[in-house]
């Protein structure tokens, strides 16, 4: 084990729950500064983690489409990391959507519902909907659980993810900083590119293609902006990180969520010529999330099967019912599980503001120049 890299962690970690699609994970652990850092794949982990091995199996890159995702023991998964965002605070939500999600989980577990055996909320006693939970939360639950009456665990957790990734924090990994007038600020990286908060609120969003560099010096986070359309200059926006190392963090992320979503193939490190290259040697290594579709869509495993465990309850079989092949189903026809139909629209639910239309097409190779790829800078 002493010579043992991330990846190797992450492989068997994935083989033991029995997940393909692992490239949207990560482990994590806390540094010596109790700073959250993802393990690197590509080095010994004795090389990275001083102390004991302590570390947190998560999700790293979050679909903007679950749908999309191949398997339902994916969607599973990313339902568990959601569920964890909404209980510590992470990702914010109304009233609402804490009942909406909260009815989408406990169908997706218990079942459909049935009076004789759901008498008031008792059955709800050991599910955990939201930071701060009252029986108003629990009737609105158990209201919204009667009208999902025939959906199955899978297309349940589907409805959970649906509506979970309009809220406006879903996937977004918060830094903080400063901007140039000194204001304290909050960058945030998400799949769709680098976002701007104060006070809680998004004032400024900057989408990858319109970006054609990331840098950082010292404690100073760049990124260069292309012209817009009355615009003749390109310009440059600057950010101040608390260190150093906060800096090159934010950098790396925002290298590694560009790379995995926006690209075709990560692009290939450079090779060494005569004289050093000064600047950080740091590329994404994994699969993008087009070699991730590409290879599940090309695997010919049936849909695994799995134990489902939101609350602290014990399974009952009843709940398992629809794990297997469905009746009149072939091992085939079950072996990718879609939607049979579209989630309802819930009025007061939480939407992220400015979201793109169609996104354009991937393209292979890197949207940035060469000599401008986003790089660190000393």
């Amino acid at each position: 084990m002493k010579k043992a890299k991330g990846q190797d962690l992450i492989n068997s970690v994935a083989d033991r729950i029995n997940l393909l699609e692992k490239d949207y994970f990560g482990l994590s652990y806390m540094d010596h500064n109790n700073y959250k850092t993802w393990l690197n794949p590509e080095k010994r982990i004795s090389k990275q983690v001083k102390g004991p091995w302590e570390f947190n199996f998560e999700v790293k890159f979050y679909p903007p489409d679950p749908a999309q995702l191949a398997e339902d023991i994916t969607r599973y998964q990313l339902c568990l990391q959601v569920r964890q965002d909404i209980l510590t605070g992470k990702l914010p939500c109304s009233f609402v959507t804490h009942a909406l999600l909260g009815s989408y989980m406990v169908q997706a577990e218990v079942g459909d519902y049935d009076s004789k055996e759901h008498v008031g909320t008792s059955y709800l006693s050991e599910f955990t909907f939201a930071p701060t939970q009252n029986a108003e939360l629990e009737e609105k639950v158990v209201d919204l659980h009667k009208t999902h009456k025939g959906q199955t665990p899978a297309e349940a957790e589907l409805h959970y993810l649906e509506n979970a990734k309009k809220l406006a924090m879903y996937g977004v990994d918060m830094h903080s900083a400063k901007d140039s007038e000194g204001v304290d600020i909050m960058l945030g990286v998400c799949a769709s590119g680098l976002l701007v908060y104060r006070d809680k609120l998004r004032i400024n969003r900057f989408a990858w293609p319109k970006i054609l560099k990331i840098s950082y010096k010292r404690s100073n986070f760049y990124i260069k902006i292309r012209p817009g359309e009355f615009e003749t200059f390109e310009s440059t926006i600057g950010f101040k990180l608390p260190n150093h190392k906060a800096a090159k963090r934010l950098w790396k992320v925002c290298v590694e969520h560009h790379t995995f979503f926006r690209l075709m193939t990560p692009e290939p490190p450079q090779k060494q010529g005569l004289w050093p290259r000064l600047g950080s040697k740091f590329r994404y290594s994994g699969r993008t999330q087009y070699q991730s579709r590409m290879a599940a869509n090309l695997s010919d495993r049936n849909n695994p099967e799995f134990e489902r465990t939101l609350s602290r309850r014990k399974l009952s079989s009843r709940s398992m019912d629809a794990l297997g092949t469905r009746t009149g189903e072939t091992p085939e026809m079950s072996k990718r599980h879609t939607m049979s139909h579209p989630p309802p629209h819930i009025p007061g639910l939480e939407e992220a503001p400015g979201k793109e239309g169609k996104q354009s097409r991937q393209r292979k190779g890197h949207p940035f120049s060469r000599g401008t790829h986003p790089r660190e800078e000393r």
